[in-house]
């Protein structure tokens, strides 16, 4: 999708797909990479766990661009902050049986399962980690979580994992009243995801009408010119498309920590946007070349 919208000369808002290489690599004059991306991800979970000792990692890696990427971009956090990878398994996408890679797991005597995978492949590795007793000797890194994977799983069993996130519904006074607006409709908490594609629309939108026309080069430059303010986040968009905001690293909560519906995550530490996502002098983007 990335090509095609740079090659139709299209305004390119991606929302939910977390490779960093949309903005590095594989970067376009039209593409805006407004959510988290691989980068952040690894930054904020993989530095944090290392540095409460989780000093070696064994990975579950989904098979395809996006796993393949989220274990190149941890395993460099984790080797630069000290730590060692020691082995890694991939998984087909959307597999059910995990129990053959939890073995390997298990078998590698690693103090930490990184889950380079998302959804359900991640709902699915953790409970089959719990099955097999995994967590007694192991902690368990989500790499790519948000609230309905806490939700499907229970606290019983997600408690005391890590994760890191664009945004948290109950994270301010702003965020509480978007997101209670969207229970009344959907009849539970919106995700990062819904999050970001409402306030991605809106600044989209804000950007034409600002720029009198909805001529995509005409709107890039108008978005790259915008300082961002909304609900969802602060920051601006970087001329290679990166949208520059804050990460958090969270936990989740305990059974008794939770005091209301959906009251699934405690905020450990802010990630500044200028430090979570790619340095420009670490970028391969043509874009910040000029």
């Amino acid at each position: 999708m990335n090509n095609v919208m740079a090659e139709k000369k299209q305004v390119y808002i991606n929302i939910g797909a977390a490779t960093a290489k949309l903005t590095n690599e594989e970067c376009t004059p039209y593409t805006v990479h407004y959510e988290y991306d691989t980068v952040a991800l690894a930054k904020g979970t993989g530095s944090a766990v290392v540095a409460a000792g989780g000093k070696s990692w064994f990975f579950l890696i989904a098979d395809y661009a996006f796993g393949h990427s989220l274990f190149a971009d941890t395993s460099e956090v984790i080797k630069a902050s000290g730590g060692t990878v020691v082995g890694s398994a991939k998984h087909p996408p959307n597999a059910n049986d995990m129990s053959s890679f939890i073995l390997q797991a298990q078998a590698s005597k690693a103090q930490v399962l990184g889950l380079a995978n998302a959804g359900s492949d991640t709902i699915n590795s953790i409970k089959s980690a719990r099955d097999f007793g995994l967590t007694r000797d192991m902690k368990i890194a989500g790499l790519l979580m948000v609230i309905n994977d806490i939700h499907g799983l229970g606290l019983p069993v997600a408690q005391g994992l890590l994760m890191t996130d664009s945004w948290y519904w109950d994270k301010d006074e702003a965020s509480r009243k978007f997101a209670n607006r969207f229970f009344l409709k959907m009849k539970k908490m919106p995700s990062t995801h819904q999050a970001a594609a409402y306030s991605a629309t809106t600044t989209y939108l804000r950007a034409v009408t600002q720029a009198k026309t909805d001529d995509a080069d005409t709107v890039m430059a108008e978005l790259k010119k915008m300082k961002l303010d909304d609900f969802y986040s602060k920051g601006y968009i970087r001329q290679d498309g990166r949208y520059i905001h804050d990460m958090y690293l969270m936990q989740v909560k305990t059974p008794a920590e939770s005091k209301k519906p959906w009251d699934y995550l405690k905020l450990v530490a802010t990630i500044p946007g200028e430090e979570a996502f790619t340095k420009v002098a670490d970028s391969k983007c043509y874009l910040l070349k000029k």
